[in-house]
């Protein structure tokens, strides 16, 4: 009986996978998922942002991190919602994980740019950001279309369905300099 072990064995396993395969086979009305393999051309791309809560950028870094791998070409972060406080300089220490990422983002040659027209809503003027920003002062819409018209591609990270509100954003992180 001993000897016949290891074979009793062997046929219980393949039983059992045949089994699960059935099952799964079951569970599978519409098969299995295909994998592409090709690989993406260099291409340029513009992240447009616009993000109720900050947090949310932990998200964007990653984005721009595949992204760099896949495209291989510059990348542009548009910034225009709420995150925008993030980037102030008085908010550093609350934001400091983030502001941190994104710099090194910067560092790597990603361009941040920041709708001036959002930033002076939101009661921030350009000396309040940090120097890895740009602030577009002709605003995020016709920043949108100049990036655009040079070839990058959009990429829309707002994940709102309308732009969220930006007037007086400064005050949720620092109500004492509401005047």
């Amino acid at each position: 009986m001993k000897r016949y072990l290891p074979y009793i064995a062997l046929v219980a396993a393949i039983a059992a996978a045949s089994a699960q395969h059935a099952l799964a086979a079951e569970f599978a009305p519409y098969g299995t998922a295909g994998v592409d393999l090709r690989e993406a051309l260099a291409d340029d791309v513009l992240f447009d942002v616009n993000y109720a809560d900050p947090q949310q950028l932990h998200g964007l870094y990653n984005y721009v991190k595949n992204m760099q791998k896949a495209t291989r070409g510059k990348v542009v972060v548009l910034t225009r919602g709420p995150e925008l406080r993030v980037f102030a300089k008085e908010n550093y220490l609350q934001y400091q994980d983030i502001v941190d990422k994104m710099a090194a983002l910067a560092k790597e040659g990603v361009a941040f740019r920041m709708c001036g027209n959002a930033m002076k809503a939101a009661g921030f003027k350009a000396e309040d950001m940090h120097g890895f920003i740009t602030v577009a002062a002709a605003g995020g819409f016709p920043e949108l279309v100049y990036w655009m018209s040079r070839g990058y591609r959009l990429i829309n990270q707002s994940v709102n369905p309308t732009p969220l509100p930006v007037r007086d954003a400064r005050y949720l992180d620092q109500p004492g300099l509401r005047k």
